[in-house]
C-alpha cells in the first residue's frame, strides 16, 4: 500500500507541474506582437503583472519600453524599465487608487505609432482601483468586503466591480486610443471570459449598471446612495473600441492539461473533471468524494489508479459571524476529508495557483486517509472546524498545509485527488 509521503510527493509534483506551465517567463514571448514604431508602454494588474512584466523588458531590449505595472504586496519582481507598485488584495487599499491614477498617467499623449502592452492577471479588480465619479473608495471597500462573505461568485463581483470604476469595463483602453492595444491575459476565471478577468479594464463590456445593482440586492448588499446613483443612471453610449487585440496567453483548461500530462507520466490516468467548477466549496468536495469513491470501488468513471483533476473557483458563504481563518481550498479539503470518513488509498490537494489561498499564507492543503483520524487524537473536531470556516488552523495543527509562497502567477484552483 502507497504511504502517505508517497502520495504528497506525486500530488505537489502534479500541482507543480499546473502552476510551472502558466509561469511569465516561457509564454510572454511567443505571445508578443509585432514590435511599434513608436514607444511601447506597459500597463497591467494582477498577481501576475509583475513577472509578466520582467519577461516583456527581457524579450525586448531594443524596444523603448516604458510603463507601471501594480500586483499585490510580496509579489513584485524587479522589472527592469518598468515601474511595479504594490497594494492590497483582495480589498482594495490607498496604494491601489495610486496606481489606477499613475497607469492612467502614463496613457496620456499617445500616438498610432505606439504600441500599449496590457498585462492582465487574476487579483487586478482590487489592485488597480480607480472609483467611477461620484463614489470613493471607502465605497467599493465596503461592497468588496461585503461580497467576499456573501457567496458571490467571481464573474459577479467583477460585474459590479467595472461598474463602479473608471478604468474597468474597457475604459482603460479607451484612454489609450489612439495607440494599438495588445491585451495579454493570464485567465483566473470559470470559462476565461477576458472581461471577468481583473474585471476586464481594456475589454468592452455590454453588461449595464441595473445588472450590478441586482447582484448586490441578490445577495442582500446594502447600497449607500452614492453607488445606487451611478448604478441607476441611464446607461452610457456603447463602448466603441478599435485598433485592439487580447491574447489569453495561460489559462485553468491548459494547466490542467499539463497536471493530466504529469499524472500520465507517474503512470495514473488522469480525467479532467472541468476547469469552471463554481459553487459552494464545501458542496463541491462532496461530489468530489463521492466520485473518487466510485473510482476505487467500481472503477467508474475510470479505472485506477487514477487522478482526478479540476479547476475553477469555488466560494465560502460566512454566515451568523463564523469567520475563521481560511480559503476556499482548505474547505474544500476538510470537506473532503469529512465526506471520505479516512476512506483508504484516496488522498488529495487543492491549492491557488497563485500561492496564497484567500487571505492566509498556504496555498491550500492536502489531505490524507487519516487526516481526520490525526486530527481527532490531537483534539481537533473536524465538522466543527469545517462550520467555523476554520479549515486553515485545522489543516496547520496537523502541519498538512500546502506552502509554495507567491507563484507570480494565477491560473485559479488546482485539485487532484489520488485514487490509488
Amino acid at each position: 500500500m502507497m504511504k502517505n509521503e508517497q502520495a504528497a510527493e506525486i500530488l505537489q509534483d502534479i500541482f507543480q507541474q499546473a502552476v510551472d506551465s502558466a509561469r511569465p517567463g516561457p509564454v510572454i514571448p511567443l505571445a508578443l506582437p509585432d514590435k511599434p514604431k513608436g514607444r511601447c508602454i506597459v500597463i497591467g494588474a494582477g498577481k501576475a503583472s509583475a513577472a509578466m512584466a520582467a519577461a516583456v523588458d527581457t524579450a525586448w531590449p531594443d524596444v523603448d519600453v516604458s510603463g507601471v505595472v501594480v500586483t499585490r504586496y510580496g509579489h513584485a519582481t524587479p522589472a527592469g524599465r518598468i515601474r511595479i507598485l504594490e497594494a492590497a488584495h483582495p480589498v482594495s487599499d490607498a496604494m491601489s487608487e495610486t496606481a489606477a491614477m499613475l497607469i492612467v498617467e502614463t496613457l496620456r499623449g499617445l500616438t498610432s505609432d505606439d504600441l500599449v502592452l496590457a498585462l492582465i492577471s487574476g487579483g487586478g479588480s482590487a489592485l488597480m482601483a480607480l472609483p467611477a465619479p461620484g463614489i470613493t473608495l471607502a465605497d467599493k471597500q465596503a461592497i468588496t468586503r461585503a461580497l467576499l462573505h456573501s457567496g458571490a461568485n467571481i464573474k459577479e463581483m467583477n460585474l459590479v466591480r467595472r461598474h463602479l470604476s473608471a478604468v474597468k469595463g474597457g475604459k482603460l483602453a479607451a484612454l489609450a486610443q489612439p495607440a494599438r492595444v495588445v491585451s495579454l491575459i493570464i485567465s483566473d476565471v470559470p470559462g476565461d471570459n477576458p472581461t471577468d478577468v481583473a474585471s476586464g479594464p481594456t475589454v468592452a463590456d455590454n453588461s449595464m449598471p441595473g445588472d450590478a445593482l441586482k447582484v448586490l440586492e441578490r445577495y442582500g448588499i446594502p447600497v449607500s446612495e452614492p453607488v445606487r446613483y451611478v448604478l441607476t443612471r441611464p446607461p452610457a453610449t456603447p463602448m466603441t473600441l478599435w485598433n485592439t487585440e487580447t491574447k489569453l496567453i495561460a489559462t485553468p483548461g491548459m494547466a490542467l492539461e499539463a497536471a493530466a500530462a504529469a499524472a500520465q507520466r507517474l503512470g495514473y490516468t488522469p480525467m479532467i473533471l472541468g476547469d469552471a467548477i463554481e459553487g459552494e466549496s464545501r458542496e463541491a468536495a462532496i461530489v468530489m468524494a463521492g466520485i473518487a469513491k466510485s473510482v476505487k470501488q467500481y472503477g467508474h468513471p475510470l479505472k485506477g489508479p487514477a487522478v482526478l483533476l479540476s479547476g475553477g473557483e469555488t466560494t465560502v458563504t460566512v454566515t451568523d459571524g463564523k469567520a475563521g481563518k481560511g480559503g476556499r481550498n482548505t474547505e474544500f479539503l476538510l470537506s473532503l476529508a469529512c465526506a471520505l470518513k479516512g476512506e483508504s488509498r484516496i488522498w488529495a490537494i487543492a491549492g491557488d495557483s497563485d500561492g496564497i489561498d484567500g487571505t492566509e499564507d498556504a496555498a491550500g492543503a492536502i489531505v490524507y486517509p487519516d487526516t481526520l483520524a490525526r486530527g481527532k487524537l490531537n483534539g481537533l473536531n473536524a465538522a466543527d472546524y469545517l462550520d467555523n470556516h476554520d479549515s486553515y488552523s485545522y489543516f496547520h495543527s496537523l502541519g498538512d498545509l500546502l506552502m509554495t509562497g507567491p507563484t507570480l502567477t494565477n491560473v485559479n484552483d488546482i485539485r487532484a485527488i489520488l485514487i490509488d
